[in-house]
């Protein structure tokens, strides 16, 4: 992971805000929802690293709970 970026990524479990921090290449929203489920103990994250796993979308995680997911860049350069 060459071009890994740190995020942040914010969320709401059962209107408990959380935040955590995950090293990736790249982050979009569908990503944001699976990890902020996996945060949650809601989604799965696979054992291996070429191990594909489903991703947990944004309507399943809304049905235990998780809301509000927001991320963005932790470097101050990518706000500005």
């Amino acid at each position: 992971m060459n071009n890994a970026k740190l995020f942040v990524i914010d969320y709401r479990l059962h209107g408990e805000p959380k935040s955590f921090i995950i090293r990736l290449e790249k982050l979009d929203n569908l990503e944001a929802w699976h990890w902020a489920s996996c945060d949650a103990g809601i989604g799965r994250i696979g054992r291996f690293a070429r191990e594909q796993v489903k991703k947990t979308s944004r309507e399943h995680a809304e049905k235990f709970g998780l809301s509000g997911v927001q991320w963005r860049r932790s470097d101050a350069r990518a706000q500005a």
